[in-house]
């Protein structure tokens, strides 16, 4: 949903800065004793051994938006086979949900965003989730499923999805008789000609999009993060090649805002008439259309050399703790309540905010993307959708990855220097990882 207010900690600008995500390590603090949990008498399998309803404990980060959280207390109070009880988490959610997952004190269901960890996976601390899926699998978005699966095994139901787009302003373009852009190439000549004092052509982040596209530019010249079998994906010229548009933009100053926005994830920039063209995230559509009604479009990042146009998205996933004591019955919540319900999934998506429905055949059902710049963001999202890390890209690959975009960007690094310290790092990880 869309990001809070407080420092964005708790935000979509979380969910799809490329890579984020937390794991356990250390030390592990205590997350109190109330989990709303059955006793330890009922059964490790599901249900209660006295034949009562079982109590499940549910956990949400904290939403910025009005209604949320009455919202998945309401979904909850319907169901009937147990008694679920909403947690509502302040705080740094990843890691204090990661902590908890090692502790009998944790949730039985939980979100996570893009799903679990590879290390909640290796370490069995969540369950399989393939069966909940049933039938239903091939109607959900299948970036989304492919990121959320490993070893064969689906591990999270996605809740809905969330992506980051190019938007522009068409009368901005309109009068320099520029088209949106289609090619990497047309969007550096577009934010050149378009850049007029302190307006500027192109919006990627107040770090020049170091911490924003560098997943566009790679998936746009062809490659990938990491190869399919696991394996460094961009140790090539061409991906350097790529990287280093960003530094070219930095330094021409045609994406730097000389007004101090907030960053990309608040569209107050773009709004205000500072930039022509930027990237933000879909929750901040509704403040976009307050303030520019029809005088904006949106289309995916552009291709570049041998690739093709991309839409990161991002999506929480409802997992199962494998510490549960009752694994069975929160599975058949989460089914219940994220296979099942396709009104609730709807209304989650769409009521409180701006997002698009995890499975296709409930997009027909999103007013809110029906026509106009709605329309436009999921087709887009469901035609160049890429989810924005795959399962091995750790935390530690996205560090080593997001220092070596910031020297390029901001000092103008070799790329390929670069990527060469990058690459025994994030191979150390991935090895890791693997076993």
């Amino acid at each position: 949903m869309a990001h809070s207010t407080d420092a964005f900690g708790l935000s979509r600008r979380q969910l799809l800065s490329i890579g984020g995500g937390i794991t356990a390590a250390g030390a592990l603090t205590a997350c109190g004793s109330n989990t709303g949990r059955a006793d330890s008498s009922a059964s490790a399998s599901g249900g209660a051994t006295s034949g009562e309803k079982v109590t499940l404990s549910q956990w949400y980060h904290q939403y910025g938006e009005e209604g949320t959280q009455q919202a998945v207390e309401k979904y909850a109070a319907a169901y009937t086979k147990a008694t679920v009880k909403v947690e509502w988490k302040p705080g740094d959610y990843d890691k204090t949900t990661a902590a908890s997952l090692l502790t009998d004190t944790g949730p039985d269901v939980f979100e996570y965003g893009n799903g679990p960890t590879i290390d909640m996976i290796k370490g069995k601390q969540v369950v399989d989730m393939t069966d909940a899926l049933g039938d239903a699998k091939s109607d959900f978005n299948e970036q989304i499923i492919k990121r959320y699966t490993f070893d064969g095994k689906v591990w999270a139901i996605p809740q809905l999805i969330d992506c980051i787009l190019l938007v522009y302003r068409k009368s901005m373009l309109d009068a320099a008789g520029i088209k949106p852009p289609t090619t990497l190439d047309e969007l550096v000549a577009a934010a050149r000609a378009l850049t007029k004092g302190d307006v500027k052509g192109l919006y990627l982040g107040n770090d020049g999009g170091a911490g924003l596209v560098g997943g566009n530019l790679l998936w746009g010249a062809g490659f990938e993060f990491l190869k399919e079998d696991g394996s460094f994906g961009f140790d090539d010229p061409k991906a350097g090649a790529a990287l280093k548009t960003l530094n070219t933009l930095w330094t021409e100053k045609v994406t730097q805002m000389s007004q101090d926005p907030k960053d990309w994830w608040a569209a107050d920039g773009f709004i205000a008439g500072q930039c022509a063209m930027a990237m933000t995230g879909l929750w901040t559509f509704p403040d976009i259309i307050k303030g520019l009604k029809d005088d904006f479009g949106v289309i995916p990042w552009p291709a570049g050399d041998g690739g093709k146009a991309t839409v990161t998205m991002g999506a929480y996933g409802s997992c199962v703790s494998a510490r549960s004591k009752n694994v069975d019955a929160a599975k058949e919540f989460a089914k219940w309540l994220w296979v099942d319900q396709t009104d609730s999934q709807v209304d989650f998506a769409t009521a409180y905010g701006y997002h698009i429905p995890a499975r296709k055949s409930l997009i027909g059902k999103a007013k809110t993307l029906q026509d106009g710049p709605g329309k436009d963001a999921a087709d887009a999202a469901f035609a160049h959708g890429h989810a924005q890390t795959m399962m091995l890209w750790t935390p530690k690959c996205q560090t080593a990855f997001s220092d070596g975009m910031t020297r390029i960007v901001k000092e103008g690094a070799d790329p390929m220097k670069e990527i060469a310290t990058m690459k025994p790092v994030i191979e150390a990880d991935v090895k890791r990882v693997l076993g």
